[in-house]
């Protein structure tokens, strides 16, 4: 059996992965770039820019602000891993870009598939945990 750090690392630019805050903030990631320092990723539903330690998992953030661990590796069916795909280019179509919203709340509102991959990947990120930080 892969340890953590090993499964961590078989991250490739491209791939999704999961993470989680210790409040239960669930991030869906994709992966940006890999070095040995960082992995670089984007959380697709915000097009928010994280990034993680290589060896941990752990998100590296500032002095006292909260780090998503992450909790799977596992692939995506290819179907659900194109939806998310296609949910990240529809979002950052978009970001930073409120008027969109406010002229177009239906923009943002969930299609059926949509919906399907994201009750999808909480049990299949569930049975697929890495192991616990040591």
């Amino acid at each position: 059996m892969l340890d953590r750090k090993s499964l961590i690392a078989g991250l490739d630019v491209g791939d999704i992965f999961h993470a989680e805050y210790p409040n239960g903030a669930k991030c869906i990631c994709l992966v940006l770039s890999v070095s040995d320092q960082a992995i670089q990723a984007r959380r697709i539903t915000s097009q928010e820019n994280l990034e993680f330690d290589p060896r941990t998992g752990v998100e590296n953030v500032g002095e006292g602000e909260a780090s998503a661990v992450i909790n799977s590796v596992a692939p995506l069916p290819v179907d659900i891993y194109d939806i998310f795909l296609a949910l990240d280019r529809k979002y950052g179509a978009v970001h930073g870009q409120k008027e969109v919203f406010e002229r177009n709340p239906e923009y943002f509102k969930l299609t059926e598939a949509e919906k399907r991959a994201l009750r999808f990947i909480d049990s299949h990120y569930a049975s697929n945990a890495l192991p616990p930080l040591s």
